[in-house]
Order: C-alpha cells, then sequence, then structure tokens
C-alpha cells in the first residue's frame, strides 16, 4: 500500500515537473487552458484508438489530432513502413533522385480527382496552402484570392491571408493583400467578388475550425463552373476532408468536383510522420515550374520516412475501405449524437458533418466548454472548432468500432446533462 502511494506521488510530481516546463519554456497561456481544460495529464502512448496517460488512464481519442489519426494511433503498416525507410535513408541529400517521393506522387496522380497530377510535397498543411496560394499567382499572373468567412487555411502568413476569422489575422496584419471574404455556402457572393485580377478561390469542403459545416449539395459544382467561366483557378482545401475523412476518398467527390489546385496534410502521413502535398494540373506545373524548377523549394518536404509512411497510409487508405467504414461508423456516431441532442434540445442546436467528421452545436457556449471538461474526465477526448466555440467536434480514426463510438456517445450525453445541472445550480 505504501509503495503504491509513493508511486501515485512519483507520476504526480513527474506530470506536474512537466506542466511546469511548459509554464516556464513553451507557453504559460497554453499550459493553463489545458489544465483547465481537464487535460492536465501527460500522452505517454497509443494504439488505434486508444491514448494511454502517464496517469495510468486511457483515453478514447475522438478528435484525431483534428485529422491526423484517420489510420488510428501507430497502425502497424506505416510504422513498419517507416522503420524500413529508416533503416536505409531517413532524409534527402536533395541532390538526387528520391524513389518514396516518386511513387506517393504517382499515387497521389492516381488517386486525386480529374486532371490532376503533379505534387509539391511540404511538412504541414499551412506549408501545402501557402504553395497552393504562390502556384496561383505565378500560374495566373494575378493577384487576388477569394476565401470565406469562417475559413481555416493556416497560421503561416500566406494561409492567415485567407484564413476567415478576424481574431487571428488582426494581430499579424497587415496581412498579404488581395483577399476577400464571402459568405460559405454561397456560390453568387463568390461570383460577385471575382474580378480581373482575381488567382484563385479556395475553399474547405467542409469548414472545420468554422464549426464542421459541410458544403451544401450543389455548391462546389456551382463554384467549379464559375471559376472556370471567369477563367479563375479553385483551390480545394483537403487537408482535414482528405483521405476518407467524409465517407469519401475527397470531400469534392460527394459533388463530383475537379479542381486545378487540391492540399493535403494530417492523415496523408497515416499518424505517424508529418507530411503536406499539393497536387495541381500540368497546366499550373509547367507555368510555375517551367522556366525555374526551383521557384519553389522545401529542405525537409518529400523526405524519404514521410513519402514513405504517405504511401504506407494511402494504400492501407485503399485497400483497407477506409471512406466506407467512415460513412457507416459516420452514420452510427450521428445517430448516437442526435439522440443526445433529442434529450436536452435547449442546451444542444445541431449535429451536422459527414463521414466521421462531425460537430455538435450548443446553444450556449459554457455548455460546450464543460461538456469537453466532463467527457476528458470520462476518458474520451474530443475538441473545439477555433472558429465557433460553441462547436464540439468529433473526428476519431476511421478505423473506430461500434462498441468505441457507443462509448463515446454515452460519455458525450452524461457530460452534457452535468454541464446542464451544474449550471443550474450556479442560476
Amino acid at each position: 500500500m505504501i509503495a503504491e502511494m509513493d508511486e501515485t506521488a512519483a507520476t504526480e510530481a513527474h506530470i506536474n515537473s512537466v506542466i511546469e516546463k511548459y509554464r516556464q519554456y513553451v507557453n504559460p497561456g497554453l499550459s493553463r487552458l489545458l489544465q483547465f481544460g481537464g487535460f492536465g495529464d501527460l500522452e505517454e502512448s497509443a494504439e488505434g484508438c486508444t491514448v494511454t496517460l502517464a496517469s495510468g488512464h486511457k483515453c478514447l481519442d475522438f478528435l484525431g489530432g483534428y485529422g491526423v489519426f484517420s489510420l488510428g494511433h501507430r497502425n502497424p503498416a506505416v510504422v513498419r513502413a517507416v522503420k524500413q525507410q529508416l533503416d536505409r535513408m531517413p532524409l534527402s541529400t536533395r541532390a538526387y533522385f528520391n524513389e518514396p517521393q516518386a511513387l506517393l506522387a504517382e499515387k497521389l496522380a492516381e488517386v486525386t480527382p480529374g486532371s490532376l497530377r503533379f505534387t509539391f510535397f511540404s511538412n504541414s498543411g499551412a506549408e501545402s496552402v501557402e504553395a497552393a496560394l504562390k502556384l496561383a499567382r505565378k500560374a495566373t499572373g494575378r493577384t487576388k484570392y477569394i476565401s470565406t468567412e469562417g475559413a481555416y487555411h493556416g497560421k503561416t502568413m500566406g494561409s492567415l491571408a485567407v484564413t476567415g476569422r478576424e481574431k487571428y489575422r488582426k494581430p499579424f496584419g497587415p496581412m498579404v493583400p488581395g483577399t476577400t471574404f464571402v459568405p460559405y455556402n454561397s456560390a453568387e457572393a463568390i461570383a460577385a467578388a471575382i474580378d480581373g485580377d482575381t488567382a484563385a478561390v479556395i475553399l474547405e469542403t467542409v469548414q472545420g475550425e468554422g464549426g464542421i459545416i459541410p458544403a451544401s449539395p450543389g455548391y462546389l459544382a456551382e463554384v467549379r463552373r464559375i471559376t472556370q467561366k471567369a477563367g479563375v483557378l479553385l483551390i480545394l482545401d483537403e487537408v482535414q476532408t482528405g483521405l476518407g475523412r467524409t465517407g469519401r476518398l475527397f470531400g469534392c467527390n460527394h459533388d463530383d468536383v475537379q479542381p486545378d489546385i487540391i492540399t493535403l496534410a494530417k492523415a496523408l502521413g497515416g499518424g505517424v510522420m508529418p507530411i503536406g502535398a499539393t497536387v495541381f494540373t500540368p497546366e499550373i506545373c509547367e507555368s510555375a515550374f517551367g522556366e525555374n524548377p526551383y521557384i519553389h523549394t522545401s529542405t525537409f518536404g518529400g523526405n524519404q520516412l514521410a513519402c514513405a509512411a504517405g504511401l504506407a497510409a494511402l494504400e492501407f487508405t485503399l485497400n483497407e475501405d477506409l471512406p466506407a467504414l467512415a460513412a457507416s461508423s459516420g452514420d452510427r456516431l450521428k445517430a448516437g449524437l442526435t439522440g443526445a441532442l433529442d434529450r436536452s434540445p435547449g442546451a444542444l442546436k445541431e449535429v451536422r458533418g459527414l463521414g466521421l467528421m462531425l460537430g455538435v452545436e450548443f446553444a450556449i457556449q459554457d455548455v460546450a466548454e464543460l461538456t469537453i471538461n466532463g467527457m476528458a474526465r470520462r476518458g474520451v477526448i474530443a475538441g473545439y472548432t477555433l472558429n465557433n466555440p460553441k462547436v464540439i467536434r468529433f473526428e476519431p480514426p476511421l478505423i473506430v468500432s461500434s462498441s468505441e463510438i457507443d462509448r463515446a456517445v454515452e460519455a458525450f450525453s452524461d457530460a452534457v446533462q452535468e454541464s446542464i445541472e451544474l449550471l443550474s445550480g450556479i442560476e
């Protein structure tokens, strides 16, 4: 008994020491926020849909790294591919040809929509968007972009300039000039905003940070028609939605739309390696890189480890038909969350999304915040949406089981009821 108490005290001391290092050397505000939200523990290991904490508690991961862990944590096929590549050559010299990069680019050309063929590799979603924005300017000779209110495309200077929330742009202004923001799901607003200097329209197929807002049926197709008529490029940001998350391999497949440029990241690394990809047409490739193949580069982009992970992740996604799994599991999760909405109609407004990219909108932000905390205490991780804090998002691995979905729904429902009772007691 004494030994167990000593071990518990030692574990708590270790956790607190790491939290203190965050406070002193990483980000004091983040440290306070994580503790307040009920996440004052350490990630220690993970497998499948389960994360084990230093305290010994096990959690179901229904946030999934905002789409990173579509294949689950430590997917064996991806881990094996990365280990094998690590024993050969982890990073490129940048002087010779790189086979894993060529193989992954070939596979992306096979599976992406329409005439998309060439890929520029980077290290993150924001970098993939940066490349897309630069390619659009170079290919068209124009300088303006059209984005949407509530959009999230990253926080580097270029990607932030097309991110649709002033809260994140204002502290770093002036932004890269030339972006107009219009309401999401309004093709008419895009048509009205296009002028002779518009290089590209950039859209998410489901707004993630905006509150899990899917494109309305026909919206993307109408935007595609408008942009083609105006000679404007269409960039689809599928950093979160790509590779099966919405129940189709790409979000744009729901509307059978073929963009000029598509951006990928998150799930492409199989939950093991960071990687970003910007895939574009031969015409854009010639316009952008024809005169100077080094016009846009990345030292680590397309490295062997990341590309080995990406190729294994793509093959696993296709072989196991993860988009179909996402569609069926998404139906089950959505039904469960809708049942919770029916039991708490005053607190919950709507359940929406596609596949395993679902959001629940609350009537009151405080209930959403308390629910996240309550779910964490019940061993289930979910997350906020940065551009709409009244919405809790659910993006579990696409390999999630029915029993894990049912457990998460139960934790959510119980946490909602607890939050309502707590706020009623305060009033």
